[in-house]
């Protein structure tokens, strides 16, 4: 059998998850570097999942802490899928991916691992990259690291 080591995965499992809402502060923190932010909107910033599914694995959410999608006035809705389309618009010119997996979960029990601030994530697919590891393993490969992938993609949204 085959092993494949993913050793930073078990900081995520391990770490005690932090009281508040990470998409409030990691803005309000001013490192966008450390925190992985890639873009600052009027309404909305991107950041990078620090956890992410594949390379390149995006969340676009409003500064403002809302727990659903209709709660967002225009404007802010506006520019949020704006952002996502230039999002897409990067991964594809950076990563060539063969797709894209475009999501909200809103509420806990539609999978939104931050249930009280709505975001939508950009996951870049190739084909594949879906394999036996998270079924069996409980374990995604991400084969960049996320400081590597944040240097392709600053300044480009």
């Amino acid at each position: 059998m085959e092993q494949v080591w993913a050793p930073w995965r078990i900081e995520y499992v391990r770490m005690e998850k932090p009281e508040g809402c990470i998409l409030c502060e990691k803005p309000r923190e001013k490192n966008d570097t450390l925190n992985y932010i890639l873009y600052r909107g009027d309404k909305n910033f991107v950041i990078m999942n620090s956890y992410p599914y594949n390379p390149g694995h995006l969340m676009v959410a409003p500064y403002r802490h809302v727990a659903n999608l209709e709660e967002l006035i225009d404007e802010e809705l506006g520019e949020h899928f704006q952002i996502v389309s230039r999002g897409i618009k990067l991964l594809r010119k950076e990563f060539k991916p063969s797709g894209f997996n475009i999501g909200i979960n809103m509420g806990r029990v539609a999978g939104a691992g931050i249930d009280g601030h709505v975001h939508t994530h950009i996951v870049p697919r190739w084909q594949g990259d879906a394999n036996f590891m998270p079924v069996i393993a409980e374990t995604r490969v991400v084969p960049e690291a996320l400081a590597e992938t944040y240097k392709k993609l600053k300044g480009g949204i």
